[in-house]
């Protein structure tokens, strides 16, 4: 589904077993995964998880090892003048002229996209304040992230890219991004590579997660809510864990008669029924809904004890 609600013409970036290795480190491992054409579609996981690595084979800044990107029904490899002048991306440590000024550095770039209105770079110009006559390198890191910007959505790009745009920005700086990134970009695709998961959460369409280089799931952000929760469970009497549980249970901990756990695939009543099967005496049930970031802290507390007993 688009951002508007009607259904998505297509796929609009498409990889098949995209593979990157480094000196032996294998960063990518057989990655697949389709982002659909109106999405605001974000990559996330741990530090060391593949986020960037994966960006920069999509937009072929890395040639990848083995498998293939696509963008736009093109191979990534093989991106030119046509698609790259659709494409906007905005990058956490982009190299850009530092001893341009502003105001220079936007004529430079106008050029590259036959697109380019100028009416809407001076709107950007007002929103964001840019100072035209300061060169980049005296900028703050947040007026530096906007200039990129500008440079970026004055076309209004078919795909906007973001590999951790937000990165030590004020809270301020990064609401105010966000909410000209959605603004100007309503009909265009989102795909963004972020640690920042409350703003994430608040409006991203679709969720990826890495884990070590490979693609756990991808799942719409509405559906990733619904089915993870916190359950705690209270008993008349302390007793011991049972000795097995549902897969879908997660770091199950016990305090006295207390037992906490996440459900990964919660189910209202099969949950319920899971729990009075497996413990005697229970009191009292509780499912609390999780943050994006609490769904994450689960999984990567998951995977570092499966890790761990290996």
């Amino acid at each position: 589904m688009t951002r508007n609600g009607n259904v998505a013409p297509g796929v609009i970036v498409r990889t098949e077993n995209l593979t990157k290795t480094f000196v032996g480190i294998e960063a990518l491992k057989g990655l697949g995964l389709e982002v659909p054409e109106g999405a605001v579609f974000a990559l996330i996981g741990p530090n060391g998880a593949g986020k960037t690595t994966a960006i920069k084979t999509i937009m072929n800044i890395f040639r990848p090892t083995s498998g293939h990107a696509e963008v736009m029904g093109v191979d990534s490899c093989a991106l030119g003048c046509k698609q790259l002048s659709q494409i906007g991306y905005v990058s956490e440590n982009q190299s850009i002229p530092e001893w341009m000024r502003v105001g220079y550095f936007l004529s430079y770039c106008k050029p590259f996209y036959p697109n380019w209105p100028d009416e809407e770079a001076a709107a950007l110009i007002r929103l964001y304040e840019l100072p035209l006559d300061r060169t980049i390198k005296t900028l703050s890191r947040g007026m530096r992230v906007k200039a990129v910007l500008a440079s970026s959505l004055a076309y209004r790009p078919r795909l906007i890219v973001l590999d951790e745009p937000f990165s030590g920005l004020d809270v301020l700086v990064r609401e105010q991004l966000v909410e000209s990134i959605l603004e100007r970009t309503a009909e265009s695709t989102v795909l963004l590579a972020s640690h920042d998961l409350a703003e994430i959460e608040s409006f991203a369409s679709h969720i990826a997660y890495l884990e070590e280089g490979r693609l756990q799931f991808v799942e719409e952000m509405g559906a990733l809510s619904q089915r993870f929760r916190e359950i705690e469970v209270t008993l008349e009497t302390a007793m011991d864990l049972p000795r097995e549980w549902p897969d879908r249970w997660l770091n199950l901990e016990q305090s006295s008669v207390v037992i906490r756990f996440i459900d990964s695939r919660f189910d209202a009543q099969g949950s319920e029924a899971d729990v009075r099967r497996l413990f005697s005496g229970v009191l009292n049930i509780t499912a609390r809904n999780m943050s994006l970031r609490s769904i994450c802290v689960a999984l990567a507390k998951k995977a570092k004890k499966e890790k761990s007993v290996r």
